[in-house]
């Protein structure tokens, strides 16, 4: 008798818990949704954050985060002032910016305060969990600024976010697995921003790779500069991958409805796309007559025939990493070699 007791409570005790947790998902979304009806809403800082508290069940220290993310701007700000850019355009404020921002994440810099020297050390690429395989969390700016170590989805966002607490745009692209920053210049036109190794490297070094159909980037699949509305479209489908990960036996709900919302504002993103079709093969057959299940399995497969035709092409995640190491070991192949807009004087 006590012992059932003991279980039924803990059942309810884990009940309760996952509402709590499904809550948090359910608050995230609502306020990502909101972002995209009122732009005047949007925050690409708090909309990363709401995806990663969300997961760690409401338990992101916030107030820490926000307080090495005003560091890093003050470091920002402090490089704006003490450096002299030679850069001739009526942009150089942004460009200044930007160029602060990329230095801060990047390079390692000398700092003098109260009379000693220390030496500011730039973020670096974590290779042992590089997809959140092992742990989703993985994934986050939270944790690439505890550990000072990220990847390709961390390291973007945070240098997006770190370009809007200074008050100009800095636009995500995709490649296949990979997130990158573009920037648009008046003496440089559209370049690209690596933060994975801290070059700029040209649209080659991103063909190289093989998996980069010409139809995925005449359908903005991969190398488009998104805007905020797509940006927001990629943190939603973060949410809808956190969720995946926290309740895998979900009923899929949700995750539909986080990849029809990332669609309606990002019509060929890929990820939302895929996780969709994915969601909607688990469901079939689910308490369903075979009829209804055929007919399920033929949308499904417009589904993938739409990823495809749009562009998509699966790259192996093996791969990924061997193309994302050329950027250091043929790093004269691939640099911007015209782009000197960083350079100090």
């Amino acid at each position: 008798m006590i012992k059932s007791l003991y279980i039924l409570l803990l059942l309810l005790c884990l009940s309760s818990s996952a509402q709590k947790n499904d809550v948090l998902f359910e608050k995230s979304y609502s306020l990502l949704n909101s972002m995209l009806e009122h732009p005047k809403e949007y925050s690409f800082k708090n909309a990363v954050f709401s995806v990663e508290n969300a997961y760690l069940d409401g338990n992101l220290d916030t107030i820490a985060i926000n307080g090495q993310i005003k560091v890093l701007h003050n470091l920002s700000l402090s490089l704006i002032r003490e450096r002299f850019l030679y850069y001739p355009e009526r942009d150089k404020e942004t460009v200044n910016k930007w160029a602060s921002i990329f230095q801060v994440m990047c390079d390692t810099i000398p700092l003098n305060i109260k009379d000693k020297n220390y030496s500011y050390i730039p973020y670096g690429y974590d290779f042992k969990d590089v997809f959140g395989h092992q742990q989703w969390s993985d994934m986050f700016v939270s944790k690439l600024l505890i550990t000072r170590k990220g990847n390709c989805h961390s390291l973007p966002y945070l240098y997006k976010i770190l370009a809007e607490e200074l008050g100009v745009e800095a636009n995500l692209a995709l490649a296949p697995n990979h997130i990158y920053i573009k920037h648009k210049s008046v003496k440089d036109g559209w370049y690209n921003t690596e933060l994975t190794s801290g070059i700029f490297p040209i649209d080659a070094w991103l063909m190289a790779s093989g998996y980069i159909h010409i139809d995925a980037i005449k359908n903005g699949v991969y190398m488009k500069a998104l805007d905020n509305n797509e940006s927001i479209a990629l943190v939603l489908v973060d949410l809808a991958q956190g969720y995946q990960n926290k309740f895998p036996e979900n009923d899929g709900a949700f995750i539909l409805k986080c990849c029809e919302a990332a669609i309606r504002v990002y019509p060929n993103f890929a990820n939302a796309l895929i996780l969709k079709a994915e969601t909607h093969k688990t469901q079939i057959g689910k308490e369903q007559s075979p009829e209804v299940a055929t007919a399920q399995f033929k949308e499904l497969e417009k589904e993938y025939a739409h990823i495809h035709r749009i562009g998509y092409r699966n790259m192996p995640e093996s791969m990924y990493l061997g193309w994302l190491l050329t950027l250091k070991t043929e790093r004269n192949k691939y640099e911007n070699k015209k782009l000197d807009t960083f350079n100090e004087r």
